[in-house]
């Protein structure tokens, strides 16, 4: 259901409400409501036209108006960046936001592995970076023999409904979480990804 849900919310209302009657952002939404602005004059487009979230998201991936400037692109080189009704552009918007904040995209974002003794401490401190393989395994960290014992890693203990999973989260794991501050939210997107990978691969076989 991809960008279904692209909000209803009047985007100039929402941006103006929160810079001047939400005290504890209000810095924030001062900038976002400046580079909302600049961008609806940059695209030539009414500002009251616009419609995302509440708190100002737009288009199918919810960029907030900054993200919009700095990232979007024209994909299929129509002459606009339309995150709204181009999927094309949304996708790889998206996709330069990953390029941008260094995705690689050889490697392993993420693995599932073991863990036990000072290790399960470690798990879920927070999404940076903080270890490397090699401290996480002599802590207790078990099924990542395979990784270079040098790259920077974190641990995460995630819950579903068969019980705990413990995932070391790896450089392309981190930049997902710079597109959504979430552990949660960046496995999921993960896990989708693989799922759609694997369906395209035994279409290919039948092919």
């Amino acid at each position: 259901r991809y960008g279904r849900n692209k909000g209803s919310f009047p985007v100039l209302e929402s941006l103006a409400t929160l810079a001047f009657d939400y005290p504890r952002r209000s810095a924030f939404f001062e900038g976002q409501l400046t580079e909302f602005l600049l961008l609806a004059r940059e695209e030539r487009m009414d500002p009251h036209a616009f419609k995302g979230s509440y708190a100002g998201a737009m288009g199918f991936g919810q960029f907030i108006p900054s993200s919009y400037r700095a990232f979007a692109v024209d994909f299929d080189g129509d002459g606009r960046r339309d995150i709204w009704r181009n999927k094309r552009d949304a996708i790889g918007s998206v996709a330069n936001y990953f390029a941008e904040h260094g995705w690689r995209g050889t490697s392993a974002a993420a693995v599932r592995v073991q863990a036990a003794g000072e290790a399960l401490a470690l798990a879920n401190a927070g999404l940076d970076l903080d270890h490397t393989v090699g401290e996480l395994r002599r802590l207790g960290v078990g099924g990542a023999a395979h990784l270079p014992a040098d790259a920077q890693a974190a641990l995460y203990r995630m819950e579903n409904v068969d019980g705990a999973e413990f995932w070391l989260a790896l450089h392309d794991f981190y930049v997902i979480t710079r597109y959504n501050r979430s552990a949660m939210y960046a496995l999921a997107v993960l896990q989708l990804s693989w799922a759609i990978a694997e369906q395209a691969a035994a279409q290919d076989k039948d092919v």
